[in-house]
């Protein structure tokens, strides 16, 4: 492998990683730049694994550093991810993802537009820690982890959209979520790549590099700007999302 894949790994990583922490949609770059360099999708989709999970371990750490963090309710709403992510993943191996475009464009335009039409009272939100989780949460997060495990690409903003509306945080807070769960979730799913031989460690570990250096900064930058240059990102990682899955560029 030429260095020069390493470099162009490294630096599509560190965009990735910094998109992906601070809104989804960074495996939309990740997995065209790994099938450009010679993997067909499955190898593409396992190898893109290691990056995310690399990623969030320096996001969460991060995110920790600057005391934003409840790792037991992290936990306790990423369980719900894993068995749908353990199901994806195994199909993930299996079949081809092409089917997923029109459909992931549509719901990533919806989410969009979404987050910036708020019911009035509703835009403050806070930091809650809740007791009572409303039921929706959990075949929602079910689902998305079934995803997740199938595809990775988008699930973040499905992730803030259902954190932001159904458990009313703040996107700060969830992002801080969504990086321990997307975590917890990739676990399993990277492990089943592995045992099926979807996975090149060298583009793997450099994209990873890049990934955990783009995903750290952006975790910084949550942080210390807030909700409203979140919603910033966001709006704009989605539209180009949307706009690449309808093959418009």
């Amino acid at each position: 492998m030429e260095y020069t894949h390493f470099l162009l790994l490294f630096g599509v990583g560190t965009v990735a990683g910094f998109i992906n922490v601070m809104a989804g949609g960074g495996s939309s770059i990740t997995l065209p730049a790994l099938i450009f360099l010679g993997l067909d999708g499955a190898l593409a989709n396992g190898t893109n694994r290691i990056a995310i999970f690399i990623q969030n371990i320096f996001a969460i750490s991060s995110f920790r550093q600057k005391k934003v963090h409840q790792f037991k309710n992290s936990f306790l709403l990423a369980l719900w991810t894993l068995p749908g992510a353990v199901v994806g993943a195994l199909v993930a191996v299996r079949i081809s993802d092409e089917w997923f475009r029109d459909i992931l464009a549509v719901v990533m335009l919806g989410i969009v537009v979404s987050m910036f039409f708020t019911p009035a009272g509703k835009s403050g939100r806070q930091n809650v820690v809740l007791q009572k989780k409303p039921f929706l949460i959990y075949p929602v997060l079910l689902a998305i982890g079934f995803y997740g495990g199938f595809l990775q690409v988008g699930v973040g903003f499905l992730f803030m959209a259902s954190f932001y509306h159904i458990l009313k945080l703040n996107l700060v807070h969830v992002n801080m979520h969504k990086v321990f769960i997307i975590f917890m979730y990739t676990i399993p799913a990277l492990a089943i790549f592995i045992y099926s031989g979807n996975v090149n460690w060298g583009f793997g570990l450099s994209l990873a590099a890049g990934n955990a250096f783009g995903g750290w900064w952006s975790a910084q930058l949550a942080v210390k700007k807030g909700d409203r240059f979140i919603r910033i990102i966001l709006a704009v990682a989605i539209l180009i999302m949307a706009l690449k899955l309808f093959q418009l560029f």
